[in-house]
């Protein structure tokens, strides 16, 4: 089996398939169901976050000798890690490993929000002056990188398997599309899944332009890191329908441009 920076080309097409195939179901469902009233203006947009998902892709690729499923291949190779350690059973590892990776996700998500320059490479993600699905994919490639540093050491400290990077990265880009999409579920449905995972209307929350609601709801995948330390906010100030959405600057049109983002964290306004 061939393989690309160190990852078998299977996983790589099952990224990208699910990928492709899950922002087309979400997309359908944004027409037909959406959420938020105001103008997704995808024209505009949807080139800008699209582009900086795949720059962020290409960065991973060429500037890292290692991406997080080459540092589990490694460290299953050698029996590195905790988990190589104590006698825990695969299925058991297995769940271990996505809970502490979406935990240090969490982490870094209030990182981001507390630390000055971690903040300026975070915003480029909260000015979007909308919120669909391609939202999920609109982080600066410095941030990329960073978490990707976060999520390579936390997988060689648990001696993490491949399988279970590999199912927790496919994870993390579903739900960072699902949770930003303009997408309005049943009141009920949207109650229930709030005890398990972070659902559209959760996260809107998090990208609200008043700071003590987007300094809320940080979780990407389960809803429960919120809750236990207690950044979990039920609802917004303004309606749902109508929630000023993106930051209290950079709303310029030419602010908005992908140069301008891109250069967007060494403006320390």
């Amino acid at each position: 089996m061939t393989a690309l920076a160190g990852i078998p080309i299977n996983a790589v097409a099952w990224r990208i398939s699910i990928f492709a195939l899950l922002l087309v179901l979400l997309v359908l469902a944004e027409w037909r169901w959406p959420r938020h009233q105001g103008d997704p203006d995808r024209r505009h947009r949807w080139p800008v976050n699209l582009g900086f998902g795949l720059v962020g892709a290409l960065c991973l690729r060429l500037l890292l000798p290692w991406l997080a499923i080459d540092a589990a291949s490694w460290a299953q190779q050698h029996r590195f890690g905790l988990l190589h350690l104590w006698a825990v059973p695969s299925w058991l590892a297995f769940a271990l490993t996505l809970l502490a990776l979406d935990l240090l996700i969490y982490a870094q998500h209030r990182l981001m929000h507390g630390v000055g320059w971690l903040w300026r490479l975070h915003r480029l993600h909260h000015s979007d002056l909308a919120l669909d699905a391609s939202s999920g994919v609109r982080f600066h490639p410095l941030e990329i990188l960073f978490s990707m540093g976060l999520k390579i050491g936390a997988v060689l400290a648990l001696g993490a398997a491949p399988a279970a990077v590999l199912a927790f990265e496919i994870l993390l880009n579903g739900f960072a599309m699902f949770t930003h999409a303009n997408l309005a579920l049943p009141p009920r449905l949207d109650r229930a899944l709030r005890w398990l995972v972070v659902t559209p209307d959760m996260h809107r929350i998090h990208h609200s332009v008043r700071r003590d609601e987007h300094d809320s709801n940080f979780g990407f995948n389960v809803s429960w890191w919120d809750r236990l330390f207690r950044s979990y906010r039920d609802a917004p100030r303004q309606p749902q329908a109508t929630l000023q959405l993106g930051l209290d600057r950079f709303r310029e049109p030419r602010e908005q441009r992908f140069g301008a983002l891109m250069l967007q964290p060494f403006h320390r306004r």
